[in-house]
């Protein structure tokens, strides 16, 4: 019997790879912001820009990580791969490929929320990929920190999932980002820490995340992580280099997902120092790269030597389990703000973001001009429909449904865990509304601080649309998050919005003097002045059932005195709707017109005629 073959391992002691986890608004961007600036990566008359890895205007604006980026900074000899992770579920897919770049995580925690639904999610996938975590509580100087607390929080989400001894003795660094101040003695609640710098967080960071290892005997495996695009060099492979060493103008084998091989030649590499790529030579195990000149790689492929290529296992992510349609514009105004109108520029784009995106899925419909794109969630899918909009589309976007699956001839639908931070003065409210959506208590904890906490699960269609009525409910005041749990059997039908909608029955433009007989029924979605079609939605009715009006009605010119004829028209404020309200808004029968100009929610069949017979079909 021979003996089993050894293998060799070595480590690159001048390099580390790590990944920052948190859930949203956790502070992950502005700790990456203080790293790169007391490591000198800005220069001498650098513009110093907050949030510096929030690169898109969407990242931007709603203040979230929406892509997964890399940073590399130096700190002494060493140079620290940082990848910036987004915090929201439904990036998932973002999520998984940036932790299989890195070999260990700095899990973020705030101080005072401690570890929310979105943190699970990511630490979930931490542990399972047996990387070794940095408790990094930020936020330490807020006024109402509860430091103690919330690290015994973390201890008590370990065990929930299933973490071992190993995994569970981590080390832990208190943190104020936003002052560049770390330490890893325990400051008082509110207390900023002592160190003035973050030189115990890079300490500690490099003590704990391992140098990576390699084969030195083993040829070129190089496993392509995400894509981009420069306007000079077209597409841009982003890849972490496993065994072998990598060289501009080398010959390789591209080991696609289906198992077929082509040969390609590297005529570009860059590598990133600080904020920039910059070219490179040649690049060793641990390294992150990007690779230029092959037009058609895709991530989950692998990069192999060209005379003994060995694939790499390819990139596995969670399941879509929100979907919606998508197709051309239309309704009567089409075309009066986009310049992309046409069926096949929308499919071309949807196909350009299934190159980037591994989590979402583009699937024909019984229309050739309507696509079902199904995905993690509500934002996943309406920060796609934005893009589209900015990039000059003119869409017509159906409402989210649930994407269901078949067990052992049952229908089972996806359930959501969902946590609530709200003033305890809303408990008996939130409970009904969690009750009509058929939601199941988890936990229910009073912080005695007048502020509870509810954990509860929810099937996810009856969380579409909730955002809006919970925000309404508790006045502005609650936090609600949640992320993906699990399947569970068919909950039967849910009822969740009690009001109908005010459609228009003509074109025409709205008028002062109609709005104002029809805002005693609702809320008005439009105000004087705005074009309207036949079958467009104009207000929320009060009552359940839907009320064709007329928004367009004139006051008659009579030559009659009255006292009350030159009486000013006092208008309620109308609601503008954003793009993630209207989604929400929505019900099967209707549908949301998404131009670069304007948000319009409409019918799915415009005349009244072809609503009735509809109706007519399902009642026969």
């Amino acid at each position: 019997m021979s003996a089993p073959e050894r293998i060799t391992v070595s480590l690159r002691a001048d390099l580390r790879n790590v990944a920052i986890i948190a859930h949203v608004d956790h502070g992950k961007t502005t700790l990456v912001d203080a790293m790169l600036r007391q490591s000198g990566a800005f220069g001498e008359h650098a513009e110093l820009t907050d949030r510096v890895m929030d690169s898109m205007d969407l990242e931007r604006e709603k203040g979230i990580t929406i892509l997964a980026k890399n940073t590399a900074v130096r700190y002494g000899d060493i140079t620290i791969n940082i990848v910036d992770t987004p915090g929201h579920a439904d990036f998932g897919g973002e999520v998984e490929r940036g932790l299989s770049m890195v070999d260990g995580v700095l899990l973020l925690v705030d101080a005072s929320e401690g570890p929310l639904p979105q943190t699970r999610f990511v630490l979930r996938k931490a542990l399972a990929a047996r990387l070794p975590v940095v408790l990094v509580i930020n936020k330490v100087d807020r006024s109402d920190a509860r430091i103690a607390e919330v690290v015994d929080e973390t201890y008590e989400l370990f065990l929930d999932l299933d973490a071992d001894e190993d995994q569970i003795d981590f080390p832990i660094v208190y943190c104020n980002a936003k002052a560049g101040r770390a330490s890893t003695t325990r400051p008082a609640d509110g207390v900023s820490p002592d160190s003035p710098d973050l030189k115990p967080l890079f300490d500690l960071l490099l003590e704990t995340v391992p140098a990576p290892s390699f084969d030195p005997d083993s040829p070129l495996q190089a496993l392509v992580t995400n894509l981009d695009a420069s306007p000079y060099l077209g597409r841009l492979a982003l890849c972490r280099v496993h065994n072998g060493t990598i060289k501009r103008g080398q010959p390789a084998t591209l080991c696609r997902a289906d198992g077929s091989q082509q040969r390609v030649k590297i005529s570009e590499m860059l590598m990133t120092q600080a904020l920039e790529r910059v070219p490179a030579e040649s690049a060793g195990p641990g390294d992150i790269i990007a690779i230029a000149g092959i037009p058609d790689i895709t991530i989950g492929e692998t990069l192999a030597d060209a005379d003994d290529p060995r694939p790499l296992p390819v990139i596995t992510v969670d399941e879509p389990s929100i979907s919606m349609t998508i197709g051309i514009n239309t309704s009567p105004l089409a075309g009066r703000s986009g310049k992309k109108l046409t069926a096949r520029l929308v499919k071309n784009r949807l196909d350009a973001e299934l190159v980037g995106n591994v989590s979402i899925r583009v699937l024909p419909t019984e229309r050739p001009d309507t696509w079902e794109v199904q995905g993690r969630g509500e934002l996943q899918l309406a920060v796609l429909v934005e893009l589209m909009r900015r990039e000059d589309f003119e869409l017509t976007v159906g409402k989210p449904q649930v994407v269901t699956r078949t067990v052992d001839g049952k229908i089972h639908e996806p359930v959501e865990r969902l946590t609530i931070d709200a003033p305890e003065e809303f408990l008996g409210t939130l409970t009904q509304l969690l009750a009509l959506r058929k939601g199941r208590v988890e936990q229910m904890v009073n912080h005695g601080t007048g502020w509870i906490r509810l954990e509860y699960l929810v099937p996810a269609r009856g969380l579409i649309g909730f955002r809006t009525e919970f925000l309404t409910e508790t006045r502005g005041t609650g936090l609600l998050h949640h992320v993906f749990d699990r399947y569970e059997p068919w909950f039967g039908e849910l009822r969740t919005r009690a009001t109908g909608s005010m459609v228009a029955d003509r074109s025409g433009v709205a008028t002062a003097y109609a709005l104002f007989n029809l805002q005693e029924r609702g809320t008005m979605f439009v105000g004087p002045t705005t074009e309207v079609y036949e079958g467009m939605i104009v207000g929320e009715n009060s009552r359940a059932d839907d009320m064709d009006v007329n928004p367009t009605k004139e006051k008659k010119l009579t030559n009659m005195r009255s006292s009350t004829g030159d009486e000013l028209v006092r208008l309620t404020p109308h609601r503008i709707l954003t793009l993630e309200q209207a989604l929400e808004f929505c019900r099967e029968d209707e549908c949301v017109e998404v131009t670069p100009g304007f948000v319009r929610l409409r019918k799915v069949a415009l005349t009244a005629a072809e609503r009735e017979k509809i109706r007519s079909r399902r009642r026969a």
